[in-house]
């Protein structure tokens, strides 16, 4: 299912980011970590992950009192995909920290799940997510995301 938002993921990359998206992905299962990391390196992505909301908003840098480490971050995350159930913070919580922060609002988010709840999927939409995957995410997922953020015809 998509948003409204394509073409905020269709721009979000091409000027100075060249051929290899920098993505942050979160989530709290290891194994999925690792799944959405090598699916990611597969589609020529560079990757940074997080085990939970807490940890990625640190190294997104909000909390942090340091504008320029925050913005010097900002600048090499082009886009965030997230696991909706996460302990402490989950996907949807992330999401809207995300979108409150004047520097970060418009870096795409995807939020992703193993359940397939319509008014889960409506709230994360509504609330800005640009897209939400069902768990297990599959390479044609990850192609398809790339291609999105690159602006490729599949």
């Amino acid at each position: 299912m998509e948003g409204d938002g394509g073409s905020k993921l269709e721009n979000a990359m091409m000027e100075e980011y060249g051929d290899e998206p920098h993505v942050l992905a979160v989530d709290d299962n290891l194994i999925d970590r690792k799944l959405v990391e090598r699916l990611l390196k597969n589609s020529s992505c560079k990757v940074t992950t997080a085990e939970n909301g807490l940890r990625a908003l640190e190294y997104l840098g909000l909390g942090d009192e340091n504008k320029a480490t925050l913005e010097d971050r900002v600048s090499k995350v082009n886009l965030i995909i997230t696991d909706y159930c996460m302990p402490g913070m989950t996907g949807y919580e992330l999401l809207k920290k995300i979108k409150e922060s004047s520097i970060l609002k418009e870096v795409p988010v995807v939020i992703m799940s193993s359940e397939n709840i319509p008014t889960r999927i409506n709230k994360c939409l509504e609330e800005g997510a640009q897209k939400f995957m069902l768990k297990p995410l599959k390479q044609s997922d990850v192609v398809e995301l790339r291609c999105n953020l690159m602006k490729c015809r599949s």
